[in-house]
């Protein structure tokens, strides 16, 4: 089992990289695609309407939990609300996390997340997550056993130092990932050099570098789905090189 985390800060496109990462390992295998950032806008570039999210049903556990029977099994109550908030689509299956919508400790009902996102993660041969630039998810172990990282940055020193932080960040915490990628995204001809340089001076191996794509700028200024983008459009055809070279794909 494959299991992608994209993360960056914002602005830098991950969602986009995500988009079109699940577009290509669908073609292949069955993918689950997550959407772990709270501001929730993988469904949109994917062309997909989410009724409900698990934060939303964690949110209706935690209200609940005081008068459920003791001898009921919670986790499996859980398990099959978060099952009913699946969205299946062809080729991939997509979960929203969302954010849970009142105040309060959630420690109860993240705890019987932890293994119910262990089960379903299982059910797939790859799974793609669209994170928040926090590392949160994988900190509070909800999220586990990440096989790659990928880094978005734009092409500004201050992404490069946000990047390098986050790979201390993977260092501090012991974060069980197998590897870790920079991908800068967004690149001109311009200021191809420059990240080239930022690139050499981190302690971070690239998966490639992806260019400025006016067609990918036109979509996402007009709201369209990434899934409208051509397939020899100048993102598309280094998002697949970055796919064999973290061995997403291997054609």
């Amino acid at each position: 089992m494959k299991v992608i985390a994209i993360t960056g800060k914002g602005g830098t496109g991950k969602t986009a990289v995500a988009a079109m990462l699940i577009q290509l390992a669908k073609k292949k295998s069955p993918v689950l695609a997550i959407d772990a950032d709270p501001d929730t806008n993988l469904p949109t570039t994917l062309g997909d309407k989410v009724e409900c999210t698990v934060g939303q049903m964690r949110e209706s556990m935690l209200e609940q939990k005081d008068n459920l029977p003791s001898d009921i099994n919670k986790e499996s109550i859980l398990e099959g609300r978060i099952y009913n908030a699946l969205l299946e689509k062809p080729g991939y299956d997509l979960l929203v996390m969302g954010r849970p919508d009142g105040l309060g400790c959630y420690c109860y009902a993240n705890n019987l997340l932890k293994g119910i996102m262990d089960r379903i993660i299982k059910n797939y041969e790859v799974v793609i997550i669209d994170t928040a630039a926090g590392l949160e998810h994988f900190s509070r172990g909800i999220i586990r056993d990440i096989t790659d990282l990928l880094i978005v940055t734009d092409a500004s020193k201050n992404g490069f130092e946000t990047a390098q932080r986050i790979r201390d960040l993977i260092v501090e915490l012991n974060l069980n990932i197998k590897h870790v990628w920079i991908v800068p995204n967004k690149v001109t001809e311009k200021n191809r050099k420059q990240v080239e340089e930022y690139i050499k001076e981190l302690n971070i191996t690239p998966a490639g570098i992806i260019p400025f794509d006016e067609t990918l700028a036109q979509l996402n200024l007009e709201g369209k789905p990434l899934t409208d983008l051509p397939d020899d459009s100048a993102a598309a055809i280094r998002i697949t090189d970055i796919a064999r070279k973290i061995e997403l794909v291997r054609v």
